[in-house]
């Protein structure tokens, strides 16, 4: 991690971020979005404090989240990269967060607060634990290796799709539901017993 003030501002420069301020303790907070996406980076090199606007890091090869902002007023987007963990991630994220395609084993160090979607497919998760606990959005965590669906969110604004797992049954679900609640290829036997508030439709065939 880079802390000589002259460094950071080279690494900014370099990746054509704009709009930035170095604070005193080294961090660096963004009046607008960042994207250094499609960089070939293994690490983000500096602290970012606050990203007001959208914050992409996908399409590397990090292992880490370590840099990451601690809020970022927009989306939140590391798919497709080498992650086995969300620690690092941003404590808040205003829009929605784009987690997918990567080797995520739990949500361990999801942000606390979502005000968007939360998308996780295309994981190896075997387990929600650790999940944002409240999505305003959807919730997607198709084509993982989920039994069960325990640490779910409590309350998920939009769609919640776990379709493509290895679920029995819908055990953990969530209390509520705002849009339809899907659920197909999974390992039911019979129709699932489902317990959530679902503003619309059960699907599960």
């Amino acid at each position: 991690m880079l802390t000589n003030h002259k460094d950071i501002k080279a690494w900014l420069d370099r990746m054509n971020i704009e709009k930035y301020t170095i604070n005193d303790t080294g961090t660096v907070t963004v009046d607008g979005s960042v994207d250094i996406s499609r960089k070939d980076l293994t690490e983000i090199s500096v602290q970012f404090r606050i990203v007001y606007g959208n914050f992409s890091c996908g399409n590397n090869r990090l292992k880490s989240l370590n840099g990451s902002p601690r809020e970022v007023g927009g989306h939140f987007n590391c798919s497709f990269n080498s992650l086995k963990s969300l620690n690092g991630a941003p404590r808040e994220v205003g829009g929605g967060v784009y987690c997918g395609f990567n080797s995520l084993k739990s949500l361990e160090g999801s942000p606390q607060e979502v005000g968007g979607g939360f998308f996780c497919w295309n994981n190896s998760l075997k387990s929600l634990n650790g999940a944002s606990q409240e999505v305003c959005g959807e919730f997607n965590c198709r084509f993982n290796s989920l039994k069960s669906l325990n640490g779910a969110p409590r309350e998920v604004g939009g769609h919640f799709d776990c379709s493509h797992n290895s679920l029995e049954s819908l055990e953990g679900s969530p209390q509520e539901v705002g849009g339809d609640f899907y659920c197909r290829n999974n390992s039911f036997k019979t129709s699932p017993k489902c317990d959530t508030i679902i503003n619309g439709v059960l699907f599960w065939e």
